[in-house]
């Protein structure tokens, strides 16, 4: 039997196995209602009895393909509209290891409109919701690549990058209104990713994480208020200069005239 939620209903992309579906379990566990996108229905629908069982939550299964535009309006109708939704974990993402020499173009695109499209007109959809309601908690999940961008593939390093800088811009904007933001920064994870991008044996790798592992850490730095989670990461203050440094070069950037060493008189 479902008992009622004093926490509302999380919707998570990507839900049906590795990450996503760690985030689906734990947060029916902690008493979140759910509705889980994505593609596969099969999957999708036996993560969603079984968390019903194990749980007693209300799950509801959305199939989606978040890179078809029919489909991905549909989810972002149900953001929308569904006042009991109080979190988003934009999870869906693909990746590859492939050069710029060797990946096919399409593909590219393809990991563009999962990976930053869709992420993005999710969140839009999301967050003037929960500004109106004065509450509500979007997780963007980017990755270590999206600092460390010579790792892997360009376009999957670059879209990374992208949704931690735009976690920043959501915290600016976001964080006197209610919402909370958390972007979340895995290092290498042992999921289905890996078979996708094309290199599984990483999966076996000493310095891979659990998914589990993964999502624990992620779920206690939210319950903790952290901004930018990067569970890999023992050496906290190494990111809190990182940040520092960073935010301490933007005003540098404004000058009228060029940098003396190209030469060009003022």
């Amino acid at each position: 039997m479902t008992t009622s939620s004093s926490l509302g209903r999380a919707l998570v992309t990507g839900a049906s196995t590795g990450i996503g579906a760690v985030y689906a379990d734990r947060l029916a566990r902690r008493g979140y209602d759910l509705i889980l996108v994505a593609r596969n229905a099969e999957r999708l629908g036996q993560l969603a009895q079984k968390l019903s069982r194990e749980t007693g939550r209300s799950v509801t299964p959305v199939v989606a393909d978040l890179t078809d535009r029919a489909d991905l309006a549909r989810v972002e109708a149900i953001l929308k509209t569904d006042a009991s939704i109080t979190m988003l974990v934009n999870n869906a993402g693909v990746g590859s290891v492939a050069s710029i020499l060797q990946a096919d173009v399409e593909a590219m695109d393809g990991m563009l409109a999962l990976n930053v499209t869709a992420l993005t007109r999710l969140t839009y959809a999301a967050a003037p919701a929960f500004v109106a309601r004065g509450a509500g908690t979007i997780v963007n999940i980017a990755s270590v690549v999206g600092v460390a961008v010579e790792l892997l593939n360009g376009v999957y390093g670059a879209s990374k990058a992208y949704v931690l800088a735009f976690g920043h811009s959501l915290q600016r904007d976001l964080a006197d209104k209610g919402v909370r933001i958390q972007t979340v920064m895995p290092g290498a994870t042992a999921t289905e990713f890996w078979d996708v991008a094309g290199y599984a044996p990483q999966k076996e790798s000493p310095i891979t994480m659990s998914a589990a592992h993964l999502v624990d850490a992620a779920l206690a730095a939210l319950d903790a208020g952290e901004l930018v989670t990067i569970p890999g990461l023992h050496d906290e203050a190494a990111w809190m200069q990182w940040e520092a440094d960073r935010r301490a070069l933007t005003p540098r950037f404004a000058n009228a005239t060029p940098a003396p060493r190209y030469g060009v008189p003022a």
